[in-house]
């Protein structure tokens, strides 16, 4: 399992967006309404609109692994409560989401292969 994305969920993209690349230098990957991501080294600062289920502020690990079907499988095995099971996304990626021991969501993607990029 690699470390990939903290996701901060925002109130104003375009306030958010000005505030990491222009007061904190970080330097912009991608900019929509919705999704930015800033590159930070071997992880990614994504921003995402906030929304009822996750308010301006919060924050959302994101790991990827190379099967996400086996890691469902395996984690469930273990006890660990899925809110999402892997499915489809429409950039084509596949993605589940579990809460962890504190409550907070946490989302896992498969690897995307260096080929694909």
């Amino acid at each position: 399992m690699k470390f990939t994305y903290v996701i901060k969920f925002v109130a104003d993209m375009k306030r958010a967006v000005e505030f990491y690349r222009d007061v904190l230098g970080f330097q912009l990957k991608f900019e929509s309404p919705e999704w930015s991501e800033f590159a930070t080294g071997e992880t990614i600062l994504a921003l995402h609109m906030a929304s009822e289920k996750n308010p301006a502020g919060a924050v959302e690990l994101g790991f990827t692994v190379a099967d996400v079907q086996k890691f469902y499988k395996d984690l469930g095995a273990r006890g660990v409560r899925f809110t999402l099971p892997p499915t489809k996304q429409d950039y084509g990626g596949v993605l589940a989401q579990f809460v962890d021991s504190e409550g907070a969501h946490v989302s896992v993607g498969e690897q995307q292969s260096t080929a694909q990029a």
